[in-house]
């Protein structure tokens, strides 16, 4: 009985060390390319992480952490904290039962590219807000730099997920 407590305790240790792992790749990648990754015109490529939800569902939470961490570096301050991360957390829900149906992975790729294209509205609001610049203008160019960065993305993370077993 011992020896299963142990495996557990493992398997609980080595999950989140994978969910920290995925949260810290996020905030380093962002952070590196922070002159890309803010502003009226973003090619946030740590978005790739998005797809990780499509293999298991705990993923949500390391990437809504990620956001978190990484957007308190924004110059939107505390607004892109709560707005960027409270957004990712619900879309990354909304996309999990939007795609759990679809059995083909990169279906189910080109539909969470389209949905989080989609949602920047969230982020083209709080720079208008902000900015005062027009909110379609930069739903627009927001929504195509988030396509951008989800189809690069979108390459890298099926191709590493040939090699590690997201599922688990």
């Amino acid at each position: 009985m011992e020896n299963k407590h142990e495996t557990t305790a493992n398997m609980s240790t080595n999950e989140l060390a994978k969910l920290g792992i995925v949260t810290g790749l996020y905030v380093a990648i962002t952070i590196v390319l922070a002159v890309i990754s803010f502003g009226a015109i973003q090619i946030r490529l740590s978005e790739m992480f998005n797809y990780l939800s499509l293999y298991n569902k705990k993923y949500i939470w390391a990437v809504t952490l990620g956001v978190l961490i990484a957007n308190l570096l924004s110059p939107l301050g505390m607004l892109d904290v709560v707005v960027g991360s409270v957004s990712t957390l619900i879309v990354l829900w909304i996309n999990y039962y939007i795609t759990r149906q679809i059995t083909s992975r990169k279906i189910q790729m080109i539909v969470t590219a389209c949905v989080f294209a989609f949602s920047m509205f969230t982020i083209a609001g709080q720079l208008t807000l902000v900015t005062g610049a027009p909110f379609f203008l930069n739903w627009l160019v927001i929504g195509v730099g988030e396509l951008a960065s989800m189809a690069v993305g979108g390459v890298i993370i099926y191709w590493v997920a040939k090699r590690i077993d997201f599922t688990k």
